[in-house]
């Protein structure tokens, strides 16, 4: 069996998953929701390390190490047997809330998703802590979504390897390939002089352990992701930076970049800091020069110029699927069918709370629809058409948990793309630095060469590995919650969710024609 039909075999038959290793912070004090306090009074007797499971108390000879409170389970811990608070016998521990997450985060990426997603990365195990792993603050978007109670629990007595979690990307019967991906995810587009090299091989790596897909961006394919040819996607944007007939031949999925949820309206922007000798040779331009793409294709006006475009990527690579980056204008679901007649396979609908910390604040802000509207305008506009089921849909901006993703598949996705999420499983910290070449202090999105080497890629693709274990576990226990057996069976599903606002609004109206409490 040759290794392009071993990807192809679905993989809801297969259901081999990669092994879940520690992968602990690289950094001395890893932060964590809660801090214990350990007073002059400990005599060092060792029983709260006996009792804790977590990990927590560790004694080292005839002292007691500092605590490893990232692990500890928070006020809730108070209801077990071996909370060490009440345990210790000189009442010389204190439990208390980091005062640090005051700080830490921001609305959309709380401190608490920062650190459940940290830990998940660590462990590849869903928290267990006091800790909300699945919402934000924002006020808005997936954070406004929940999930219904289910009325029954049908999957039940449905073991995790019989729910899958697999999705196609190749669904026109067009005689390319069928290609499978094991999780409904896979790596959005983060190019070379955006991230550091370790970055994009880390995620290319793990991608491929989980036989989905990683993504190029549009600055080029370096040669240390060849290994993982079968899954990269490389893009074409309106810039072409890097854009190589070998590359194309290269890869399954070939994605066209028309437009970015970030910044719809205007083209990629890479600041002269970070286009270093490497970066400046990758795309053939001047070292410290800002790169600028343009916007649009001037070679697409028209649905016509678009098919070109696509037909020209299938003469390229007879096997390669298409994939149609766009963003989210009011009119997104003319966009769709138009991208479907232009012989695409899927359609990569970006939204506007994802994208890069190079983005215009009035661009981020102000200007493309949130992707909570746009999937099931565009969803119900296919299903009307009598296309749904011969395209993939496929949609990122703001995906941050995996009770996003199958949000956003109830709403009318086949499945989504994930960017951020993976930067923050490296232990990224939200500290929109991201366009300065030595800004990022973690070496995440850094082009110094000293800074990136703070990355090894055993490290990061494991840490990623891990955090998509934890996410497929919990995709798992929303699927057998509904008595679903594949994910697919939640595609469209908007039955299965209701918003925050519209049930307060009922209840309040309810009150005020004096329906009681």
């Amino acid at each position: 069996m040759t290794a392009q039909s071993k990807i192809a075999e679905p993989a809801d038959r297969r259901q081999t998953f990669p092994p879940i290793k520690r992968a602990p912070s690289r950094f001395r004090n890893p932060i964590g929701k809660y801090k214990i306090r350990r007073g002059a009074q400990c005599i060092a007797c060792g029983k709260c390390a006996t009792l804790c499971p977590e990990g927590v108390h560790v004694k080292a000879g005839d002292a007691m190490g500092k605590p490893r409170d990232f692990y500890c389970l928070g006020f809730s811990c108070k209801n077990n047997s071996f909370y060490c608070i009440d345990n210790c016998p000189v009442h010389a521990l204190r439990l208390v809330e980091n005062p640090l997450c005051q700080t830490l985060g921001d609305l959309r990426w709380t401190s608490d998703l920062l650190i459940s997603t940290w830990y998940m990365a660590e462990t590849g195990e869903v928290p267990r802590a006091d800790i909300e792993y699945c919402l934000g603050n924002s006020n808005g978007g997936f954070d406004k979504l929940r999930f219904k109670a289910a009325d029954t629990m049908q999957g039940h007595d449905v073991s995790d390897d019989e729910i899958s979690t697999a999705i196609d990307l190749n669904r026109s019967n067009d005689g390319r390939p069928l290609v499978t991906i094991q999780v409904p995810f896979y790596g959005g587009g983060m190019s070379f002089g955006s991230v550091s090299l370790a970055t994009m091989v880390s995620r290319a790596k793990a991608a491929a352990a989980w036989g989905t897909f990683g993504c190029t961006g549009e600055g080029g394919y370096p040669e240390h992701l060849i290994p993982y040819d079968n899954h990269m996607i490389t893009q074409v944007a309106t810039g072409l930076f890097g854009v190589r007939e070998q590359t194309i031949q290269r890869v399954r999925i070939v994605e066209f970049k028309y437009a970015q949820g970030a910044k719809p309206g205007l083209g990629g922007h890479l600041l002269g800091d970070k286009v270093t000798p490497g970066v400046a040779k990758m795309r053939e331009a001047v070292v410290g020069n800002a790169l600028f793409s343009p916007f649009p294709f001037h070679s697409v006006y028209s649905v016509e110029d678009h098919k070109k475009h696509v037909d020209w990527i299938k003469h390229v690579n007879p096997q390669a699927l298409v994939s149609v980056k766009v963003s989210t204008p009011t009119d997104v679901d003319m966009v769709a069918v138009g991208i479907y007649y232009a012989g695409a396979h899927i359609i990569h609908l970006d939204g506007s709370y994802g994208g890069t910390g190079a983005a215009p604040d009035i661009a981020k802000k102000n200007i493309a629809m949130p992707i909570e509207y746009a999937i099931p305008k565009v969803h119900q506009f296919l299903l009307e058409e009598g296309i749904r089921d011969r395209i993939t849909l496929i949609a990122s901006g703001g995906i941050r948990t995996a009770h996003d993703v199958a949000k956003a598949i109830a709403l009318g996705a086949d499945g989504v793309v994930i960017g951020t999420a993976d930067m923050v499983a490296l232990e990224c910290v939200r500290c929109h630095n991201c366009e300065s070449g030595r800004g990022c202090a973690r070496g995440i999105a850094s082009t110094d060469p000293r800074l990136s080497e703070m990355i090894t890629v055993e490290w990061g693709a494991q840490r990623i590995i891990n955090l998509y274990a934890a996410w497929r576990t919990q995709l798992v226990q929303i699927l057998r919650q509904f008595g679903m057996r594949s994910i697919k069976e939640l595609v469209g599903r908007t039955d299965c969710l209701y918003h925050v606002d519209y049930v307060q609004e009922k209840d309040s109206v309810h009150r005020a024609a004096g329906g009681g409490n």
